[in-house]
């Protein structure tokens, strides 16, 4: 048992998570007994702050399913949302003590297992945090795997990480992750709406994902999505919107060696580059 913790990016501060319970493939027991009422209030008041700005900015399929969470006075436990969820999609959650490294991470979702951080922020970290904690990976990502064609896809991705870590792609790879599972945008009847996790849990950038004027949206190309970099640490300045959760499972179908192969001799975007073309 342990793990070297793990870092991406340049950071100073030390990893987050007790790395000393992970297993060979970086998961651990949901410590729930180690939560406090602080840490569940804490979830209390950032579940209820986000239900309130969904209406109008998230996608109808994640509000749909959020329900299908339980609790939400409360930190869930990861058995009792696998009862439901398993049987909905062949999906279950499994505990890391926070980041862990790709290959890990691509073979979990290829097993149909997503990896949720088990420890909570902080009150003071309330508005922003650096790492992904338990209610970001809880609240914004999995009431969207309760969504057949949604879980296949990250399964797909998971699949097609390990074929890229391989084929030295990984980076390409996960900005087609970042701009999709994180940050994507889908034109629903109703109009633009937010399925990306990383908005779906954020009080500020769902709003501005869906209706500021100041960022660009295009509509998903996988070449154009690989070759653009992003931003970790400010709202997006590109968006990458699908029409539907069928056309981005479609288009991940393909075997993505020949696009690395293409995409290596070009040169990358920057965030914030524009294009002549918006969704």
């Amino acid at each position: 048992m342990g793990q070297a913790p793990v870092v991406y990016g340049q950071s100073n501060r030390p990893p987050r998570g007790d790395y000393s319970r992970a297993s060979a493939d970086y998961t651990c027991p949901q410590n729930y007994a180690s939560y406090t009422e602080a840490d569940h209030d804490t979830y209390r008041r950032l579940y209820e702050r986000q239900c309130a700005l969904l209406p109008g900015l998230a996608s109808q399929a994640f509000i749909d399913a959020l329900p299908l969470l339980g609790a939400r006075d409360r930190i869930p436990r990861f058995e009792e949302v696998n009862e439901r969820l398993y049987q909905a999609t062949g999906w279950e959650l499994v505990g890391v003590p926070g980041l862990i490294p790709e290959v890990p991470f691509f073979t979990l979702l290829a097993n149909r297992k997503f990896p949720v951080t088990d420890w909570i922020r902080k009150p003071e970290e309330f508005e922003y945090i650096v790492e992904p904690d338990i209610f970001h990976d809880l609240f914004g990502h999995v009431p969207l795997l309760f969504n057949p064609v949604f879980a296949d896809y990250v399964q797909r991705y998971g699949q097609g990480g390990l074929k890229a870590e391989g084929l030295g792609a990984c980076e390409m790879l996960s900005r087609l992750y970042w701009y999709t599972i994180e940050f994507g945008l889908i034109r629903e009847p109703a109009g633009l709406r937010a399925y990306g996790a990383g908005i779906l849990s954020s009080s500020g950038e769902l709003a501005h994902s869906v209706r500021s004027p100041e960022p660009q949206r295009l509509p998903l190309q996988l070449e154009r999505t690989m070759r653009t970099r992003y931003k970790i640490d400010t709202y997006q300045q590109t968006y990458f919107v699908i029409d539907s959760f069928e056309q981005l499972f479609d288009m991940t179908a393909a075997d993505f060696a020949p696009i690395y192969e293409r995409l290596r001799g070009l040169p990358e975007f920057a965030a914030d580059e524009r294009d002549a073309v918006a969704a």
